[in-house]
């Protein structure tokens, strides 16, 4: 009677969790993303966020482009290896972020429909950037910090048609966040995609680190010294020379031709006037930079003429004498 009874106690066991439904596995990039944006809520507003839901997908750049809620504020990020990333606000999301920052809390009302503009997305870039920043530190042991991490806010876009060619054609690990903010007062999807096939360092394993030799007392304060010197380098889009007359000259609202400029090719010059790097102009964040490249091989120095003696001057150096 006993066996019997612990058999049936058994068989009931397997069969309920047969019938009870499996759990998804929760990916590093999930919690973190919950995390990351909670920390980012309070440390950048001291508002309380809350991520209830939140899905890992895997989508192709037609279908991501088809995901963020209209009237959505698009924002371009950049990564790893020259790849872009696209993070969406939903516009209740958008206005409980603005209105923290204007008004001081999160009203309850719904948000007004209207078309995101700069002023918005300049109000939440620090948000932004808090949350992938925290993401990349909790990420640091993480086999998701490969596609995750790295990444920052690069450019607000006003209209999202153009997505579709900015975005490189492949497929995007797309992370879907319901988020909640103060308590419920606002809610709203953000949507985080991110190329797929993972261009950033792999996990940090602190126990294959090797430690530096430990530097003498003379060593270390002269490390200290020499690397907090100022480095100052100079941007150089283009040189000419002129006559000082000309210069001289010069009046407000005269136009200097700089015909060897050129956006792609920037030189870093120092203090001696020789070039250390090169680059291209472009933007980051909203300012001007530049895009370190590889240096040019310099040209060699042009070949000197022959010199051909003629031939009396030969006989003279090799006797010594006018004859």
């Amino acid at each position: 009677m006993w066996e019997a009874t612990v058999t049936e106690s058994v068989l009931r066991r397997k069969i309920e969790a047969k019938a009870r439904p499996a759990v998804p596995q929760v990916t590093g990039a999930e919690r973190g993303l919950r995390l990351a944006l909670a920390r980012a809520g309070r440390d950048a507003f001291a508002l309380a966020l809350d991520v209830p839901r939140l899905d890992c997908l895997r989508r192709s750049l037609t279908e991501l482009l088809e995901m963020p809620a209209d009237l959505s504020s698009h924002a371009v990020l950049e990564g790893p290896g020259e790849g872009l990333g696209l993070i969406a606000l939903a516009p209740p999301l958008l206005a409980g972020l603005v209105e923290v920052q204007t008004v001081g809390r999160v009203r309850p009302q719904p948000a007004a429909t209207r078309k995101p503009s700069r002023t918005d997305a300049a109000m939440v870039q620090d948000f932004i950037d808090r949350a992938l920043a925290e993401l990349d530190l909790l990420l640091l042991e993480d086999e998701d910090r490969v596609w995750a991490s790295g990444f920052r806010y690069a450019s607000f876009l006003d209209d999202p048609r153009p997505l579709g060619l900015l975005l490189e054609d492949c497929s995007y690990r797309v992370l879907v966040a319901e988020v909640e903010l103060a308590l419920g007062a606002k809610s709203g999807q953000l949507l985080l995609a991110v190329p797929a096939d993972g261009r950033g360092e792999r996990p940090h394993d602190g126990s294959q680190d090797e430690a530096p030799p430990p530097l003498t007392d003379f060593g270390a304060a002269l490390a200290e010294q020499v690397m907090a010197v100022d480095c100052r380098l100079e941007a150089v889009l283009g040189r000419i020379t002129l006559p000082l007359a000309q210069v001289l000259d010069w009046q407000p609202g005269d136009t200097v031709p700089l015909p060897q400029a050129t956006l792609d090719h920037i030189l870093f010059v120092g203090l001696d006037g020789h070039p250390v790097a090169e680059g291209r102009l472009g933007q980051h964040r909203g300012m001007r930079a530049v895009r370190l490249a590889p240096m040019a091989a310099a040209d060699p120095p042009p070949a000197l003429p022959e010199f051909e003696p003629e031939d009396e001057d030969l006989s003279f150096a090799m006797t010594g004498t006018d004859e």
